[in-house]
């Protein structure tokens, strides 16, 4: 019988990352977010928050993982139910689990708090930023991601081009294209160029939520408005074997499915 894992999941077979362990941060019966985004697998974000506290003790996180069964990993991804750079420990925990596993350490975050020093400081400790970019302004942010009260389009984009200048790892842009926001592909591929990520990943919700995906064809020709930057297409992803460590409803709860997750 596997064992429960509470903060542990995975791995899955990740189309950005190969076989990714995730790792939760904001382990809760409800996620933790600062963005409603209307393509979010995990539903509406019950109450959006900016505030970053302590959800998961450093200590509990390095008990599982002294607990992992020998399986094949690419990544170890910080992810979860929600935005982990709300969790003020995520620098102490990246940091932590660098000392006793060898894998490289990724983090998926919305950039809603990437303006802030100190979510900057935590996010150098990765090897490897992949930051959610879906906008082109401040009216298709609001209207795609859906922030907390506070959260200022300008200050998000202003955060990603600061954080990408001072970085010393790998920085890839996550850009999930709906029905609402696919016609603004080129103004977005402006932004990404002035970014200038090491990678542009262009996504459609391949899985279940209240959005329906683009084509293959429609995510073609946006694919084609990055021409010339290092660019790949969920349609364009290879399937990994991967062997769960987590049990089936402990994935499922936090929203992963079996096929283009984390």
């Amino acid at each position: 019988m596997k064992k429960d894992f509470k903060y542990l999941y995975g791995p899955v077979d990740s189309w950005r990352l190969g076989a990714s362990l995730g790792i939760d941060l904001l382990s809760q019966d409800a996620k933790v977010c600062s963005f409603d985004c209307c393509y979010c697998q995990l539903g509406r974000t019950p109450a959006c928050s900016t505030e970053r506290r302590l959800y998961v003790p450093t200590e509990k996180v390095l008990e599982e993982m002294a607990e992992l069964p020998d399986v094949a990993i690419d990544y170890l991804t910080f992810s979860g139910i929600g935005e982990p750079t709300l969790a003020q420990n995520l620098g102490e925990v990246v940091s932590a689990v660098r000392r006793i596993r060898g894998e490289p350490i990724a983090v998926l975050t919305n950039a809603s708090l990437i303006s802030r020093e100190d979510v900057r400081e935590d996010l150098f400790s990765a090897d490897y930023v992949i930051a959610k970019l879906d906008a082109c302004s401040k009216a298709s942010f609001e209207a795609v991601n859906r922030p907390a009260p506070g959260i200022a389009w300008q200050d998000v984009l202003e955060g990603l081009k600061r954080f990408r200048a001072d970085f010393g790892g790998e920085m890839a842009l996550q850009i999930m294209f709906v029905h609402s926001n696919k016609d603004s592909a080129r103004e977005i591929a402006w932004i990404a160029r002035e970014i200038n990520p090491d990678e542009v990943q262009i996504n459609t919700p391949l899985r279940p939520c209240r959005e329906v995906p683009l084509s293959r064809e429609i995510m073609g020709g946006i694919k084609g408005f990055f021409r010339g930057m290092n660019c790949v297409s969920v349609y364009d992803a290879e399937k990994v074997s991967v062997e769960p460590i987590s049990k089936e409803h402990t994935m499922l709860r936090r929203g992963k499915k079996k096929d283009h997750d984390s």
